[in-house]
C-alpha cells in the first residue's frame, strides 16, 4: 500500500494525468458546472464556473512554463474533466492541461504553456444581466510576458503597404484645392471596437444569433475597406489604417478598449453593437455620442447603462486595475471631442439610412464609458435590433453586412474629407 501511494505521488509530481473517480470522488464542497477556454493572441482565458466560491492558490513555473492551480474541496466531475479536451491545438498559450488529486482535499490543475506568461488568477461573483447568467467563476488569464506595441505594428504595415494593387484615391471634398501636395508619412488610424466578446455574448437574437459574433464580422469587413482607402484632402493624400480592439472572440474591459485606441493614436473610435429591447417590435440603427451631462433621452440613458455593464458579465479583474488611472480616464471628456463625434455621427446616419432603417433620425447622447477618450472623436453604432427577428436575419446576411460596412466607410470618408486631421509627428 505504501509503495502504491509513493508511486501515485511521484506520478503527480512528474506531471502525469491522474483522475481519481468513482468511489474516490470528493463528496463535499463546490460543484463544477462548466469550463470554458477563450484562446486569442491577445491572451487566453480559462473559466471554471461553480455553484460556490472556489478557494485556490497558484504557482507559475518559468522553465518549462506552466501554471499550477490548487483548488480546495471540489469534485472531479464530468464538467471539470472536459477542460482537458477543450484546449485547441493552435491555442497561442496553452499546449495541454493536466488535472489530478494532489491530496485528499485538493485538486491540482496544471496548464502547460507555449511561452512565458504573466498569469492572473481571480474569482468573479455571480452576475445576472440580460440574457447572461453566471454563478461563481474562477478565471485564469494568461498574458504574454512582453506586450507588443500596436502602434509599431500599424506603422510597419503602413510602410510596407498592402500586397494588393494600390487603390485609386477617394474623390476630394468640394473645398479641396485643384493642386495637392504629395503623399507624406502621415496616415489616419480608425479604431474599430467590436462590442462584447468571450464570456460576454452581448444580446442574443430570437434564433440564437450572438451580438459579439455579428459585430466582429462587420468590423472585419470594415477593416478591409479602411485599409484599402487613400483620401485626397486639402492637406494632401491621406492613407487610412484600421485597428481592431479585438480580432477574435475574447473579452476586453471597457477602459482597456479606450486605452488601446489611445496607444495607437487613433483619429477616430467606432464601437460596433447590435441593439436589443424587451419587445421584438423595436427596429432600426442608432448612433450614439458621449454626453457631458444628462442623456438625450431615456432610451439613450438605458442603453448606456446596459452597455456599461459589460465588464461585470465579461469578467473584469478589479485587483490589477489602477483605480486612479481608470477613474481619471473614464471621467474625462471634452467639448471639442463631443462636437467632432457629433459631426462623425451625422455623417454615419446619413449613410446608414441609405441601406436600412434608423431607430432615431438624430445622434443620441449618453454617458457611454467606452466613448470617453478625451482626445478621440468617438461613436457607438447600434447596427440594428438583434431582438427583432427581421433585423436579426439582416444582421447575419452577407448582403446587409457588406452594405452596412460600405455605409460606415462612406461616413468615415466624408468626415475626414470635411475634417482632415492635421499633420502630426508619429514615431517611425
Amino acid at each position: 500500500m505504501k509503495k502504491q501511494q509513493y508511486q501515485r505521488r511521484q506520478l503527480l509530481q512528474a506531471g502525469g494525468l491522474v483522475l481519481l473517480l468513482g468511489k474516490t470522488q470528493l463528496a463535499w464542497g463546490a460543484s463544477i458546472l462548466a469550463v470554458r477556454v477563450w484562446p486569442a493572441m491577445e491572451y487566453t482565458r480559462v473559466t471554471i464556473e461553480s455553484d460556490t466560491l472556489l478557494k485556490v492558490t497558484h504557482t507559475f513555473v518559468a522553465n518549462p512554463p506552466r501554471l499550477a492551480v490548487d483548488i480546495e474541496g471540489i469534485e472531479l466531475n464530468a464538467a471539470l474533466r472536459e477542460l482537458v479536451g477543450k484546449v485547441s491545438n493552435d491555442d497561442p498559450f496553452i499546449t495541454g492541461v493536466r488535472i489530478g488529486q494532489f491530496t485528499s482535499t485538493i485538486v491540482r490543475l496544471v496548464l502547460d504553456l507555449r511561452q512565458p506568461a504573466k498569469p492572473q488568477v481571480f474569482n468573479l461573483a455571480p452576475v445576472v444581466a440580460g440574457q447572461s447568467r453566471f454563478q461563481h467563476r474562477l478565471v485564469l488569464d494568461l498574458y504574454p510576458s512582453q506586450e507588443a506595441d500596436p502602434l509599431e505594428a500599424l506603422i510597419a504595415e503602413h510602410l510596407m503597404g498592402d500586397k494588393t494593387p494600390a487603390p485609386e484615391p477617394a474623390k476630394p471634398a468640394p473645398s479641396s484645392p485643384a493642386k495637392l501636395p504629395e503623399m507624406t508619412d502621415r496616415f489616419a488610424v480608425v479604431t474599430l471596437d467590436p462590442g462584447h466578446g468571450g464570456e460576454d455574448p452581448g444580446a442574443i437574437g430570437p434564433n440564437g444569433t450572438r451580438e459579439k459574433d455579428v459585430v466582429l464580422k462587420i468590423a472585419l469587413l470594415l477593416q478591409e475597406r479602411i485599409n484599402k482607402t487613400v483620401l485626397k484632402t486639402r492637406h494632401g493624400l491621406l492613407p487610412l489604417r484600421a485597428f481592431l480592439t479585438r480580432d477574435a472572440d475574447f473579452f476586453l474591459p471597457l477602459h482597456v478598449r479606450v486605452q488601446k485606441a489611445q496607444k495607437v493614436q487613433s483619429d477616430l473610435f467606432i464601437s460596433l453593437h447590435a441593439d436589443a429591447f424587451f419587445t421584438p417590435q423595436a427596429r432600426g440603427a442608432s448612433v450614439f455620442a458621449l454626453s457631458q451631462g444628462a442623456a438625450s433621452s431615456a432610451a439613450a440613458r438605458w442603453m448606456a447603462n446596459k452597455e456599461n455593464g459589460a465588464d461585470a458579465i465579461g469578467g473584469l479583474n478589479i485587483k490589477v486595475q489602477d483605480q486612479h488611472v481608470q477613474r481619471a480616464l473614464l471621467d474625462m471628456s471634452t467639448t471639442a471631442q463631443i462636437n467632432d463625434s457629433l459631426k462623425l455621427g451625422n455623417e454615419m446616419l446619413g449613410q446608414i439610412r441609405r441601406v436600412g432603417k434608423l431607430h432615431k433620425p438624430q445622434v443620441e447622447q449618453a454617458g457611454f464609458a467606452v466613448l470617453k477618450a478625451p482626445d478621440i472623436p468617438s461613436l457607438l453604432v447600434e447596427t440594428a435590433f438583434i431582438s427583432n427577428p427581421e433585423e436579426e436575419a439582416l444582421l447575419i446576411s452577407a448582403t446587409y453586412q457588406n452594405q452596412l460596412a460600405d455605409a460606415l466607410m462612406r461616413g468615415i470618408e466624408n468626415y475626414f474629407l470635411r475634417n482632415p486631421p492635421m499633420a502630426r509627428n508619429r514615431a517611425t
